[in-house]
């Protein structure tokens, strides 16, 4: 996958992700593009984390959608976070409530592990 920004606009709001912490980027997934909001999960509260990042990714998928852009948004997240975080149970409610769609990554290997569907996501 190669990076680069992307910015999402409607009417007066134009959004992009500060490149330096964090990426946002085009990708292409079965013939169709998406946007993926790549989110370390680094400090001492994983849940204000989490708050942050989803209130985001759900501001964008907004804005994608009130853009009528056909891209699909995923959240990408580091496998250790995923296996240990996003299993909560009340993470897992809130993901599935929200409806977020993840891209879980190897961070040392630099490869995607797996695309993870909140419906996939047993509470």
């Amino acid at each position: 996958m190669s990076t680069i920004s992307y910015f999402l606009q409607y009417e007066d709001a134009q959004l992009c992700a500060d490149l330096l912490a964090e990426k946002t980027l085009l990708a292409e997934q079965n013939n169709r593009t998406i946007v993926v909001e790549i989110k370390s999960f680094i400090n001492p509260s994983l849940m204000r984390d989490f708050e942050l990042a989803l209130g985001q990714y759900i501001v964008y998928r907004d804005i994608l959608d009130l853009s009528e852009k056909h891209y699909a948004i995923y959240l990408a997240v580091k496998d250790t976070v995923f296996e240990s975080f996003f299993q909560r149970k009340s993470v897992k409610a809130i993901v599935k409530r929200h409806q977020v769609e993840f891209i879980v990554f190897n961070n040392e290997q630099e490869e995607i592990v797996s695309w993870i569907s909140s419906q996939d996501m047993e509470k």
